[in-house]
């Protein structure tokens, strides 16, 4: 029987029954696997973390996104940095007009996944309004003249190829690519587990952002309690609109969910004290 067991904790993990592996090689960058399991169905797995599986990715995806879409209201261009397995820019299309960047730095996570994970992705990457750049994106972002309403860092956690994203100077050059009233969304993992990483962000965010704070989603797969997302923008306002406001602007877009919902996107802003405590 074959188990794949994850490495991101020294002291924790979960561990997860294989029924088959479908894909395993390292690329330039990082080790690469997708394999089938029970109750999760196929699972993104790089350098033995897990990054999605097909029954729960949409928790994180719906989240990462449309929070930041509709808080904002006037969406026209979205930067999506990391991202390979093509969910977020799949959520970012369900906005009619938007025009998606996706920034990621190893292709070799775009191809696995528009050949193993087609249902996360569902066509996404091949949309006309989607431009692709196989980047690193400290780079892009410090170097591309273009300008976002939106930016989404859907990384890996701070190792490997994905370490850089969590440094001071990226966030610098992200509010940069911004345009008046935009917003900057970062994954930000377990706060309980990871208590550390959040408040660094907290504290790298708050030099560049007007209004700064972190809102949560449950994960089941991303274990530990809650996943943070770090939250930066232009606009103060942008974190307090009402129920109402997003119900509208939902349905102005004919959005179709199945996790988000107006309700929940007020509440996930409300933290529980232990997160409270690693900022106030």
């Amino acid at each position: 029987m074959i188990r794949f067991e994850e490495t991101l904790y020294p002291h924790w993990s979960q561990t997860f029954r294989v029924q088959k592996v479908l894909y395993h090689e390292r690329s330039e960058l990082q080790d690469l696997a997708i394999f089938d399991s029970a109750i999760f169905g196929r699972i993104l797995a790089l350098d033995g973390v897990i990054q999605t599986t097909e029954a729960d990715e949409y928790h994180y995806h719906e989240m990462i996104v449309h929070v930041p879409l509709l808080s904002h209201g006037d969406v026209r261009a979205v930067c999506v940095v990391g991202g390979g397995d093509g969910g977020a820019l799949r959520e970012v299309l369900k906005h009619p007009g938007v025009h998606a960047t996706l920034v990621e730095i190893d292709a070799a996570v775009i191809e696995i996944s528009r050949r193993y994970l087609p249902t996360i992705s569902v066509g996404s990457f091949d949309d006309p309004r989607v431009t692709i750049v196989i980047a690193d994106g400290v780079r892009y972002m410090a170097s591309s003249g273009s300008m976002f309403d939106v930016i989404i860092i859907d990384s890996t956690d701070p190792q490997g190829p994905g370490e850089v994203l969590f440094h001071e100077s990226f966030y610098a050059s992200c509010r940069n690519r911004l345009k008046p009233g935009g917003i900057l969304v970062t994954q930000n993992g377990v706060p309980f587990l990871q208590p550390d990483e959040v408040y660094r962000t907290y504290c790298q965010l708050r030099p560049h952002f007007s209004d700064v704070w972190f809102f949560t989603a449950a994960v089941p797969t991303y274990v530990g309690g809650l996943m943070a997302m770090g939250w930066g923008s232009l606009e103060p306002a942008h974190r307090s609109r009402a129920p109402e406001l997003l119900r509208t602007r939902a349905a102005q877009v004919a959005l179709e969910t199945r996790y988000y919902t107006p309700n929940l996107h007020v509440a996930s802003f409300a933290l529980p004290r232990y997160i409270e405590r690693l900022l106030l």
